[in-house]
């Protein structure tokens, strides 16, 4: 599990791990959280915090992974951040997405490990100068394997919107609410301090909010001087098609010029995940208005066919556009807000959110209950490490 259960009396007594620029520990018995956002982030926020025994009120406007947390692709690698801040959270969280499969059900959650191979595609031309390994019998069209970029020991994957939806709904079962509603202010004190968070116009009082808005971060600067938040886009589709569990990175080298890296991710129970169309198009309030554009979806579809002919000849299940959000820095913001206590932010993990929820929302937890992270350094993710503005 994410993190063992702590007894009444531990969590009054402030952490002696605390250290500066870690905010002030909160005391309180059972302090009231609202955790906004019920992507996989706040999901996993509100996960860990209820088995600490603190049951938060977890707010979204369209409901569990109503965003990107329902349409990424749900790949974990344990070691693809090897040589950047991000590699001891990726490897922790890795481990962390293992134990939950263990304890929430890997078939529940779609958890699995598989193999990743890169590989060349190309509609014209001589592929075979790329080829350093026999082709999959599954990818029949023109493409070539190149090489094995994981193992079943280092790469895994698990259905996002399911495993979202898990951490939410045994949140809630261990005492955690959830509010269908928009976030539209918070209440703070003078001195900046958190009392409470406006949903639909009225307050629900807490000691601490969580902002786990993913690239809906910059409304929350109405409120709050936070950091910049960007989001990039992508679209994706959902076929309905048996494959191995072989995930394939592919460079798609277009008639004329040009391509895409296309991502191909089987899953259990006869789906595969394709994505690699980047999109433009600005970020809507409400997260069910966002879609794939036509020409995305007829480019996934053509791209896909060239790689096999069970792809060309699989049903649409779904499509799908995520937006992720991310920094200038390429580094997610876990931590206190400068100036207003009891705010935290997590959020801006660009395409590692699944991967990096369960390590995240222990941090948080941690945070909140011990007044730091102390199973993780959080210095490189501070709040505090990058500009602030408001709009």
């Amino acid at each position: 599990m994410i993190a063992a259960e702590r007894s009444p009396d531990d969590r009054r007594r402030p952490s002696p791990h605390s250290r500066p620029g870690r905010g002030p520990p909160v005391t309180l018995s059972a302090p009231r959280v609202v955790v906004c956002g019920a992507g996989v982030i706040g999901a996993a926020v509100a996960w860990a915090l209820a088995r600490h025994g603190v049951p938060a009120v977890i707010v979204d406007r369209g409901g569990p992974a109503a965003a990107a947390s329902g349409s990424a692709s749900g790949f974990l690698a344990a070691d693809w951040n090897a040589g950047n801040p991000l590699d001891a959270m990726s490897r922790a969280s890795f481990a962390l997405h293992r134990e939950l499969a263990d304890e929430l059900g890997a078939e529940r959650i779609g958890y699995r490990p598989l193999e990743v191979i890169s590989a060349a595609t190309a509609e014209e031309g001589d592929l075979e100068r790329y080829r350093r390994l026999p082709t999959p019998d599954w990818l029949d069209g023109r493409v070539v394997a190149h090489e094995v970029i994981g193992t079943t020991a280092t790469a895994a994957q698990v259905d996002p919107r399911r495993f979202t939806t898990a951490l939410v709904d045994d949140a809630v079962a261990a005492g955690a609410r959830f509010v269908s509603g928009v976030v539209d202010g918070l209440d703070l004190a003078p001195d900046g301090t958190v009392r409470g968070v406006r949903i639909d116009g009225a307050v629900e009082p807490c000691d601490v909010v969580v902002l786990a808005l993913g690239p809906w971060t910059d409304r929350a600067q109405r409120w709050l001087a936070l950091p910049q938040v960007f989001g990039t886009r992508m679209a994706s589709m959902l076929l309905a098609a048996d494959a191995p569990a072989q995930a394939v990175f592919s460079e798609y080298a277009a008639p004329g010029g040009g391509g895409m890296q296309f991502r191909i991710y089987p899953r259990p129970g006869g789906t595969v995940y394709i994505t690699g169309r980047q999109e433009h198009g600005t970020l809507p309030d409400d997260p069910a208005a966002i879609a794939p554009s036509e020409d995305s979806i007829a480019e996934l579809r053509r791209v896909a066919a060239v790689h096999s002919s069970r792809l060309a000849a699989a049903g649409e299940l779904a499509r799908s556009a995520c937006h992720r959000p991310l920094t200038v820095d390429g580094l997610p913001l876990i931590g206190p807000v400068p100036g207003a206590s009891g705010a935290f932010l997590a959020t801006a993990h660009a395409s590692w959110g699944l991967l990096h929820a369960p390590a995240t929302g222990r941090m948080v937890a941690e945070m909140v209950l011990d007044g730091g992270s102390t199973s993780l350094d959080a210095a490189p993710f501070a709040v505090g490490r990058l500009p602030a503005g408001r709009r």
